[in-house]
């Protein structure tokens, strides 16, 4: 009995350690920043507090905080995406595709742009897990390999005449309801799913562990691979997601620069958001936060007047400072070990 009780007393604290706290100090900072932020804006700015300028932020916000969420499944594990803007031009030109083709609903073309992501994202999984090669290799190649796809499918012409099909994601009156965005509504939503799972779910603190240290997860009785698989899978039926509410925001063109940059945004959003690139430890909220304070910035940065280059400049000030507070921060962590 007492050696049992014994074994169980080091998982419970190996636990607490994983598991961040309900609020972050990270997310606590990043409010306030945000807050301060939108204060001066709205002072320096005073259009930036309108309806007319909020709204249009949180759509830009929604889809990086979505694949975000993903993302940060994928750091958490100590792994990295950078093909997500390929998998984005692949969804979204397919998808395009199709609604100019076929007369199709809405919710067959949010789901073939979900499938498509999905499939990309387990190529990824596949690739890591089984083929034991650093995540940022082969994500940099098969970013290539989507990049290729997307252009021949794209076939080096636009894509012209997309019906509104998508509109509940867009802007306007169809796009929201109450003046909130349905696209940003649903990154919300993805959130709060996301926060529940890591913190409550099994499966969701056993990627803690696989961060923290995956040979011991795995002697501990976790099935690395497959769960490996999954979050890079999930990460890719998210980006298609984020594909559609892409279109949905354009006009009824598409051209080959859909997706380009957005893999910077996302990594950005998530890093700042406080979750650790060296893996074990992440937050979905602060995701949430730091894709706002990220698109903050450069809708600041614009109604200002600034030159654009200032928008770039801040937000790697911010992931600087996010990284080095983040390696300080383990470093001492290991020193009271």
């Amino acid at each position: 009995m007492t050696t049992a009780t014994e074994a169980r007393a080091p998982q419970a604290v190996s636990m607490r350690r994983i598991l961040p706290p309900i609020v972050t100090g990270q997310e606590v900072v990043l409010l306030v920043v945000l807050v301060v932020l939108w204060v001066l804006l709205g002072i320096f700015t005073p259009a930036f507090l309108t309806p007319g300028s909020i709204g249009p932020l949180l759509v830009q916000v929604a889809p990086i905080a979505l694949i975000g969420v993903g993302m940060t499944f994928v750091i958490i594990t100590a792994g990295i995406d950078v093909s997500v803007a390929g998998m984005i031009m692949v969804s979204a030109v397919v998808t395009a595709r199709v609604l100019v083709s076929y007369d199709v609903p809405a919710i067959v073309a949010v789901a073939l742009a979900i499938v498509i992501g999905a499939a990309l994202g387990a190529l990824n999984g596949v690739l890591i897990a089984y083929g034991r090669v650093h995540p940022i290799i082969i994500t940099f190649g098969t970013a290539n390999v989507f990049t290729w796809l997307g252009l021949r499918v794209f076939n080096s012409s636009t894509v012209n005449g997309i019906p509104s099909t998508l509109e509940f994601f867009g802007r306007g009156s169809a796009g929201s309801t109450l003046g909130v965005p349905h696209s940003f509504a649903i990154a919300v939503l993805a959130v709060a799913v996301a926060w529940w799972f890591l913190r409550y779910a099994k499966s969701g603190r056993n990627l803690y562990a696989i961060g923290g240290n995956q040979n011991a997860a795995r002697l501990a009785g976790i099935k690395v691979q497959p769960r490996l698989v999954w979050v890079y899978l999930i990460t890719g039926a998210l980006a298609g997601l984020a594909a559609c509410m892409i279109i949905a925001t354009g006009t009824s063109t598409l051209d080959q620069s859909v997706g380009s940059g957005k893999e910077l945004q996302v990594i950005a959003a998530v890093v700042i958001g406080g979750t650790s690139i060296l893996g074990g430890r992440g937050s979905v909220v602060g995701t949430l936060l730091g894709a706002i304070l990220v698109q903050t910035v450069v809708s600041g940065v614009t109604q200002l007047g600034w030159p654009t280059q200032l928008g770039f400049l801040f937000v790697g000030i911010f992931i600087l400072i996010a990284v080095g507070t983040d390696i300080i921060r383990e470093r001492a962590r290991r020193a009271r070990a």
